[in-house]
């Protein structure tokens, strides 16, 4: 129990904590009317089964290298997350095409106000191609997480996303008041993490820390 604690918990607080964050976008999307939010609405219905489908790699990751961790086998555990990052650039190009190609056309058919077509397309295609670096911070994360590191990835991902959202929207965002200015924040934050997420995996770096583990066992 102490161990699924370890694991779990600081996914599930890292979750909770990135609700508080969408909940703080959502009121300032609010306040730019009733299209806006009927927009964003459209396009989110459509993002959650994209990240749904991005996130499942992290899954599978975790799982993994859980599994070849307990077996000492390091390289297939390497070879995991290297087959992760490689499937789900595939999907997330899928889904960047999808976005642009045919995001209109299925936004139409949640909504066929041109004025919510419009705002939640722009959604679409400033949110699905950031998506790109969550898939790979992601794996980067489930891969930590199948070494039993996921307070790590969880404190960083909070504070690097959650933390520069809540900036944006209490200073740029008055500013500049635009549902561009709140969409920005996607691409920015995500991108940010994933930099630093690889930076983590670097100092970090599991594989040679429990190779070296055993070294000195031995």
């Amino acid at each position: 129990m102490r161990t699924i604690v370890q694991i779990g918990l600081p996914a599930g607080i890292q979750s909770a904590v990135f609700s508080i964050a969408n909940i703080v976008i959502q009121g300032a999307i609010n306040s730019l009317g009733t299209e806006v939010m009927a927009a964003s609405s459209a396009g989110m219905n459509i993002e959650f089964v994209c990240y749904s489908l991005l996130n499942s790699f992290s899954q599978a990751c975790t799982t993994f290298v859980g599994q070849n961790r307990g077996a000492r086998n390091y390289g297939r555990c390497r070879k995991t997350m290297g087959v992760c990052l490689g499937e789900g650039a595939i999907a997330a190009a899928l889904l960047i095409a999808f976005a642009v190609f045919l995001g209109r056309q299925v936004l139409g058919l949640i909504n066929p106000d041109p004025a919510v077509v419009q705002y939640g397309y722009m959604r679409l295609c400033t949110i699905l191609p950031a998506y790109a670096f969550s898939m790979v911070y992601e794996a980067i994360s489930g891969y930590l997480r199948g070494f039993g590191m996921s307070t790590p990835p969880a404190l960083t991902t909070m504070i690097v996303i959650c933390g520069l959202r809540f900036f944006w929207i209490a200073v740029v965002f008055p500013v500049s008041h635009t549902f561009q200015t709140i969409m920005n924040i996607y691409p920015i934050s995500l991108g940010l993490n994933c930099v630093c997420l690889i930076a983590l995996l670097l100092i970090l770096h599991p594989v040679r820390m429990l190779t070296k583990k055993r070294v000195q066992g031995a």
